[in-house]
């Protein structure tokens, strides 16, 4: 199997719909896997109900209580890599990330040699719209702050739409990734460099959420600002990049 998209869910029932149909609707091939945290507002059951429609393409897996972005998408790694998808996404469920860009990070790492695509907003062609300005203002220091600290050569280190090669998270030890929040999504890209994987950032236009909550929060931006001093720290001082390397035989299996 080549290719499916992980959408971690909270309370999306306004978008999740219309968010699947768009994905199945470009009719190239992708399957998509939802993760549903116990959203109370039946997310979950509306995902059951367009399994009927896509049997053999749409697939969830639920789990009791809020656990965070970071252990739902290493759940959804897990679950892909068991079933031997070949290009693993991630991506929103709010339309803040096209469908229609999908192909363009799934041709940067079939065609263009890359192990991991980033849809960057901040490369020659990505951009923002609808942010306020302090949104505005987390991310872009956010990303600056991080390229900073840890050297990383990626200039959107905490984009959440991201195509990653199977063999790079068959390769990382994802029970060693620390962090659930904002961080995750550095701690991700920053395990695939150091692992020595390719990274390729592809632009992409970045459109505030218009329906339902942002998960962002002050603890989330908080746990970004620590994290990448952990992450650097752990980097520098206690060999992080053995600590994230699969066992050879996991990894190869």
């Amino acid at each position: 199997m080549e290719k499916i998209v992980i959408i971690p869910t909270y309370n999306e029932k306004e978008n999740i719909t219309a968010i699947i149909t768009a994905v199945m609707n470009l009719n190239l091939g992708y399957h998509v896997l939802v993760i549903d945290d116990g959203s109370p507002d039946g997310t979950a059951q509306i995902v059951k109900d367009l399994m009927i429609k896509y049997p053999a393409q749409l697939f969830i897996e639920e789990r009791t209580g809020k656990l965070g972005l970071g252990t739902a998408y290493i759940h959804g790694f897990k679950w892909c890599i068991a079933r031997s998808y070949n290009f693993i996404f991630e991506m929103d469920a709010d339309f803040s990330h096209n469908p229609n860009d999908l192909e363009r990070l799934y041709k940067a790492c079939k065609d263009d040699c890359g192990d991991v695509a980033v849809g960057s907003r901040y490369v020659p062609g990505g951009k923002t719209e609808n942010w306020p300005w302090d949104r505005q203002l987390y991310s872009r220091g956010g990303s600056m702050y991080t390229r900073l600290l840890t050297w990383m050569p990626v200039n959107d280190p905490t984009a959440g739409f991201v195509c990653y090669k199977r063999k790079v998270l068959e390769t990382i030890n994802l029970d060693a990734i620390m962090f659930v929040g904002y961080a995750f999504q550095i701690e991700m890209k920053f395990a695939s460099w150091k692992l020595g994987f390719k990274i390729v950032e592809v632009p992409i236009t970045f459109i505030d959420r218009k329906i339902g909550v942002s998960k962002m929060s002050k603890g989330i931006i908080k746990e970004g600002v620590w994290g990448v001093l952990k992450i650097q720290w752990q980097s520098l001082f206690h060999n992080y990049g053995k600590k994230v390397k699969a066992n050879s035989q996991i990894a190869n299996a």
